[in-house]
């Protein structure tokens, strides 16, 4: 094996002298990871990534239900394991779901199951509408782990007691995996009480280099709450439920939350705990002794957020004259098929642009409908601890009619580049009245140092050791030469890019590179690092990314040039991970990277 496998990464923490054509925007030069020691990404085993810090840190989530706290966990946990960080979420409401019979504990329990079933073909078990060979003598799994409303009880001491029993062994296993080796473990529950809250302070004394932060989601805003109550209806605890009566439950289990809510302040202030606020998703923030960087790297992301409805369009420059020639790097002008495709982009992201502000309009105009019905019939659900307004007045169900159909897509749609030719003239299409056109140097493709302009069978001719090293480890793997980048600097060059993503209220269109786009779906669709690098992403394709309560969904089209158009095809058969054969090539095989959909289009892709 060759000495550069036998190094770290990052093994040599020397400057660089001079600066390469990538330096630019966020940082002096595409070295930054050596400035910036926290985020130094380094191998000690498979699939293990760690930092230069040692302190781990627990995130407890706090918050009534329906206040969008799964919501906050999945993108935090989503943007810090792509920043390389063990990141895991411990769900309390699944461990206690498996914590016994809905039966054993509650004694209004039946009218749930009685009420709620709905008509079935089969015969139903005895609890909810699910078929079964034998249900009329016993009840299927759902049932037997069904929580109504009652079992939320603050009165209900043998199932508050549950409840508090299960959230601390949902602590011991989150804090016997930080013991194993990770790194940030998220406490997904409501935690909504002083009395919870200080006894898993208590626990955690008992840690070392373990840190504590308190994440409290607070929302006034009527119309999230109602619409997060809708979706609630399908969870686990209502399989098989009408959904009106699952609604109902779900809002007597909010009014009994609410009788025990306390919000995270004084309490936890006297111990000097940290914590954050986010009310509104991000329209107001309030921090308190934040101190640790893993702390304040949550809070920065966490002050981010949005719901407005938008697009996000990830699609690689057209095709170059260095594509065409197999060449990797440089700054080729576009081949006359990359002007071609350039054309049909612009085209393309007109029509979709009307196409969404139509969609969007329809989706809020069913959702008032159905929200303003239910508002006029049912009591509210906003407690006072979050300062919500009287519900249930015509004025109110008004006033939130009005308020959704107001938030229509935003005038504003940017098409972002990179600071490279092929780039900026697949954009020139693009009406600069109706699209803000920004050039960004952190978008552009990943420095291939030494490596710049050659073939991949040049590289494995010329430089062997290096045509190893990069097949055996894509993503940390880094080009030899001054500025010469790994995927794993090209995760840090692009954060601030992310952030900016989630800030932006309006779609936008960023025509980049492979190497960026896979790194930018890998963050976007919560795909591991690892199988970053091998991510397939061929010339003439578009990937549309929308942010939904439960996760970005997910479109692909793929230009025909035959047609000069877009077609839609299956997403998931469109984002496929090649793991290609690991072997040393000699000076004259033909290697595995590129393959010809990389670089040259065809009728069939």
């Amino acid at each position: 094996m060759s000495e550069r496998l036998r190094r770290l990464p990052y093994e040599n923490l020397g400057t660089t002298e001079g600066s390469s054509p990538m330096g630019g925007v966020f940082f002096d030069t595409p070295r930054f990871a050596n400035s910036v020691p926290f985020f130094r990404f380094q191998r000690f085993g498979h699939g293990e990534v760690r930092t230069d810090s040692d302190h781990k840190l627990v995130v407890v989530m706090v918050g009534l239900p329906a206040r969008g706290k799964s919501y906050i966990v999945k993108k935090l946990k989503r943007y810090l394991s792509w920043l390389g960080f063990q990141t895991k979420i411990f769900n309390v409401g699944d461990r206690r779901r498996l914590a016994g019979s809905a039966n054993e504990y509650e004694t209004a329990g039946e009218d749930l199951q009685r009420v709620g079933r709905k008509d079935s073909g089969e015969a139903p078990c005895s609890g909810c509408s699910s078929p079964g060979a034998d249900a009329q003598t016993a009840e299927c799994a759902q049932c037997e782990t069904r929580h109504s409303s009652v079992f939320f009880d603050p009165d209900n001491k043998k199932a508050r007691q549950i409840r508090e029993q299960v959230a601390l062994e949902v602590f011991e296993d989150l804090l016997r995996w930080l013991q194993a080796g990770g790194q940030i473990a998220i406490h997904d529950a409501t935690n909504s009480t002083i009395e919870r809250r200080h006894a898993l302070i208590s626990r955690l004394k008992c840690e070392t280099d373990v840190n504590l932060m308190f994440v409290e989601s607070i929302c006034t805003d009527r119309d999230i709450i109602n619409r997060n109550i809708k979706l609630k209806t399908h969870s686990p605890d209502y399989v098989g439920i009408d959904p009106e009566v699952a609604e109902a439950d779900f809002r007597a289990r909010l009014r009994n939350y609410e009788r025990a809510y306390r919000s995270v302040g004084a309490a936890e202030e006297k111990l000097d705990v940290q914590y954050c606020k986010i009310i509104d998703v991000g329209k107001k923030v309030i921090a308190y002794n934040i101190q640790g960087f893993l702390e304040s790297q949550v809070v920065f992301y966490l002050m981010n957020m949005n719901l407005e409805p938008r697009v996000i369009y990830i699609t690689r420059h057209g095709e170059s004259e260095d594509n065409a020639a197999g060449r990797i790097g440089g700054d080729a002008s576009l081949s006359a098929n990359g002007s071609k495709y350039a054309r049909a982009l612009a085209q393309f992201i007109d029509r979709r642009r009307l196409e969404f502000a139509v969609e969007v309009e329809e989706y809020n105009r069913l959702v008032a409908q159905t929200i303003c019905s239910t508002a006029s019939s049912t009591p509210g659900t906003c407690s006072e601890a979050e300062g919500a307004a009287s519900p249930g007045s015509a004025a109110d169900a008004l006033r939130l009619e009005q308020s959704l159909l107001q938030r229509r897509v935003q005038p504003g749609f940017e098409v972002w580049t990179s600071m490279l030719k092929r780039t900026m003239e697949t954009a020139e299409f693009f009406d600069a009245q109706r699209y803000r056109i920004k050039n960004i140097r952190s978008l552009n493709e990943i420095y291939a140092g030494k490596c710049e302009g050659m073939t991949y069978q040049e590289i494995a001719r010329k430089f062997p050791d290096e045509f190893e090293a990069r097949q055996l480890d894509k993503f940390y793997y880094r080009y030899p030469g001054i500025g010469g980048e790994s995927y794993a600097d090209v995760v840090m060059r692009l954060q601030q890019v992310i952030v900016e993503l989630e800030r932006i209220r309006h779609s936008v269109l960023l025509v980049t590179h492979r190497a960026m786009a896979r790194t930018l779906l890998a963050y976007l669709m919560d795909i591991p690092t690892t199988h970053m690098p091998s991510m397939e992403l061929p010339l003439g394709y578009i990937y549309a990314c929308e942010p939904r309560p439960f996760g970005n969904f997910l479109r692909v089209w793929r230009y025909d040039s035959l047609r000069d158009d877009f077609e839609e095809i299956d997403a998931p058969s469109a984002l496929k991970i090649r793991y290609p054969q690991v072997s040393l090539p000699t000076a004259t095989s033909a290697p595995p990277l590129p393959s010809p959909a990389e670089t040259a289009y065809s009728a069939k892709n």
